[in-house]
């Protein structure tokens, strides 16, 4: 192998390295860290946010944002404990809480695919929507589940696991399989990559894009559901924290914000990365303002790697 060759290798998979470098420091300076029931802990913390990133990672790489998925995050739990307490079925809650991001996600595909607005517009307009709409099915009040069972849903423990962390193993590995594995995941690389030369090709970019609202949007509504679950609770709100936190696992993993390129396992070692560095600050007391600065600093550094590797390549 080359020394190019070698170094290309290397920044390829840095993200990997980098993260290993941090876990190892953690595990031998940071009394609790390398423990079975904080890495549990992190684990299941981090489920419902690598739930809603690895299909994210497809909408990215497909050339789009989607800045809605707080909103529909916040909206499917309540329609889903609203079927509950009305049907008494966990079964039924958790198809409407899918059903509900999937249909979000359906209108984010009309308003983008169909209507052609872009992107971050069309689903920064559908988040104040979903988030209108949530109050209304509230009644802007606290839902709760009138089964207890349904904080299984989350919390039930398999193994080492909790079930949250084993659906979002189960999620990432299907969407990972999907994107490296499959002719759509092909597909999905090249609407991104150039959407005029895959349409000459035959894709169908169109549906493509639009299909990858609806999986994320879906998987949006699933994560919802298993947070209500935990909390035993749901609320309608405007808070956009949750999707910065997906977007912020997809971009340090790696995954081009301009389309194109990336991968489901780089948003998982972003996730992780992202997880193991808060969890080492906490169990260090580090102040949370000092956290926040920390980790803009660590979103800017992704992106402007990123810029810099595609103006090199187009130099050459």
């Amino acid at each position: 192998m080359t020394l190019t060759a070698t170094l290309q290798s290397m920044s390829r998979y840095a993200i990997l390295w980098v993260t290993l470098l941090l876990f190892v420091g953690l595990a031998v300076s940071t009394p609790g860290f390398f423990t079975a029931g904080n890495l549990s802990n992190v684990l299941h913390q981090q489920a419902t946010i690598l739930i809603v990133a690895a299909p994210f990672t497809l909408t990215l790489i497909a050339g789009a944002f989607d800045v809605s998925l707080s909103a529909i995050y916040i909206l499917s739990p309540l329609v889903a404990l609203q079927t509950q307490i009305a049907t008494g079925s966990i079964t039924a809650a958790v198809a409407a809480g899918i059903a509900t991001g999937a249909l979000c996600g359906a209108l984010n595909a009309l308003a983008v695919v169909g209507m052609k607005i872009n992107s971050f517009i069309a689903t920064l307009a559908t988040s104040f929507i979903f988030f209108g709409i949530a109050y209304l099915v509230s009644n802007q009040s606290i839902l709760s589940p009138t089964d207890p069972a349904f904080r299984n849903l989350s919390m039930l423990r398999i193994g080492p696991f909790t079930s949250a962390t084993v659906i979002a193993i189960v999620v990432v590995a299907a969407f990972w399989i999907l994107l490296a594995k499959t002719r759509y995941g092909r597909y999905v690389y090249a609407t991104g990559a150039n959407p005029e030369a895959a349409r000459l090709s035959g894709i169908r970019t169109r549906g493509i894009l639009a299909s990858t609202f609806v999986v994320v949007g879906a998987c949006a509504g699933l994560a919802g559901v298993l947070n209500s679950a935990q909390s035993m609770s749901a609320r309608a709100g405007d808070d956009f924290t949750f999707v910065f936190a997906v977007l912020a696992a997809v971009v340090v993993g790696g995954t081009s914000i301009s389309g194109g390129s990336g991968a489901v396992w780089r948003t998982v070692i972003g996730a992780i990365f992202i997880a193991i560095l808060g969890n080492g600050f906490n169990l260090n007391q580090v102040d949370p303002i000092l956290q926040r600065v920390v980790l803009g600093v660590v979103i800017l550094l992704a992106v402007g790697v990123d810029v810099i590797s595609k103006s090199s390549r187009a130099t050459r």
